[in-house]
């Protein structure tokens, strides 16, 4: 017993040294380096994107209700399938933001397909739309979808991995420009036959800008720019209606009854609103058939009757800083990849916006695109929050 007890005093007079042996020489272990947070580009974004969607939702609530529930229909019914089509892009957003663009790259190619199949879906009898001459809807039950959304961000995608992992090859065309410009060609000529220019527009300026950014050479580009304007000339040359309706523009008044009578409309509503808006939901112009297109294609004039001057000034300065944020994360960030997909976003946006709010002020051809974040319509709104989400995983990733 006594040698049995004497044992276990010293494995505890040893286990006692071995401890406060670890507490004066504790074990050296490489320091944790805590991530650093976002850039205010970040938040800048976010906040945006926020302000912009609910604000999207208040206009598209003011622009339908009164109609709706003059037309025999729930005044609710409209905002509830936007608001629906945001919080399922809240979602979208989320997962965009938090997944590493490292583990869908690979999916990207794949997604394209998929896209460009889709874009075949308003040709099929039975769930294919027709609005405003543009074969461009799918309806399905109660979904009902415009598939060039989902052709612009994957373009994009497609664009940004190749430009990015063949970046030591920008010398040669036939390996970098070659390829993204088929992207283009086939994306506008899926566009153009579904009736679609503005799509066709935005998806080859999305292309020619990241091709831009990513330093192709600037011969083949303007040759193939060339092209393409000449082409997008061709299609509106190509039908009679299609010409009157592109060049009404030039003179608003002289169509005023007919060709440019939206236009003409949203400029009326534009001037009502003067610099404080008449207030939200007590605008004339969206009432009865003044504005048959408010909730979508011309919500900017709702926008500017009931906010006036100062809300329209708040919508683009809203876009601009998304703008400017998404060109500094693009400028900031290390991965090629990353800063290819923030301009491009960058300028799908822009773009975008310029051509919508230009065919509603009058300052250019009117081409059915939507507004982000405004007009109605689930696959626009899903899309750009997709896009947004996009951003701002790579503005969460700069360093």
């Amino acid at each position: 017993m006594g040698s049995s007890a004497a044992l276990i005093g010293d494995r505890r007079r040893a286990a006692l040294a071995r401890s406060e042996a670890m507490h004066r020489h504790p074990t050296r272990r490489a320091p944790v380096r805590p991530l650093a947070p976002p850039p205010i580009a970040f938040y800048v974004i976010a906040v945006v994107t926020t302000v912009l969607t609910m604000l999207g939702l208040v206009m598209v609530m003011s622009a339908t209700s009164i109609k709706e529930f003059h037309d025999g229909r729930s005044p609710w019914g409209l905002f509830n399938k936007q608001l629906l089509w945001a919080i399922v892009g809240c979602f979208a957003l989320w997962f965009a933001m938090r997944v590493p663009t490292h583990r869908w790259r690979r999916l990207i190619f794949p997604a394209l397909f998929v896209a460009c199949g889709l874009m075949l879906l308003p040709f099929v009898g039975g769930i294919g739309s027709r609005v405003n001459d543009a074969s461009s809807w799918v309806v399905i039950g109660p979904l009902n979808f415009q598939p060039s959304e989902f052709l612009k961000l994957a373009a994009l995608l497609a664009c940004a991995d190749l430009l990015a992992s063949r970046h030591t090859e920008m010398h040669d065309p036939a390996r970098t420009m070659v390829p993204v410009l088929g992207v283009a060609v086939v994306g506008a000529m899926l566009s153009l036959a579904q009736g679609d220019l503005g799509s066709a527009i935005v998806l080859g300026c999305i292309v020619f800008a990241m091709a831009f950014i990513a330093g192709a050479p600037l011969l083949p580009m303007m040759a193939a720019g060339s092209v393409g304007v000449v082409g997008a000339l061709s299609f509106v040359a190509s039908s009679p209606r299609r010409q009157d309706r592109f060049t009404a523009f030039l003179d608003i008044a002289a169509h005023k009854d007919h060709l440019s009578y939206q236009t003409y409309q949203a400029m009326i509503a534009m001037a009502q609103g003067g610099i404080t808006g008449s207030g939200v939901g007590r605008g004339d112009t969206k009432l009865g058939e003044f504005l048959p297109l408010a909730q979508s294609d011309f919500i900017f004039a709702v926008v500017a009757e009931e906010l006036g001057m100062i809300g329209v000034v708040a919508v683009l300065g809203g876009f601009m800083v998304l703008a400017y944020a998404g060109v500094q994360v693009a400028l900031a960030t290390q991965d090629r990849f990353h800063a290819l997909l923030a301009g491009g976003i960058v300028c799908w946006l822009v773009v975008q916006t310029i051509i919508n709010v230009g065919g509603v002020t009058g300052l250019l051809p009117v081409t059915g695109l939507t507004l982000p974040f405004f007009s109605t319509g689930g696959s626009s709104l899903l899309a750009t929050m997709v896009a947004m989400g996009l951003l701002l995983n790579v503005a969460r990733n700069v360093r």
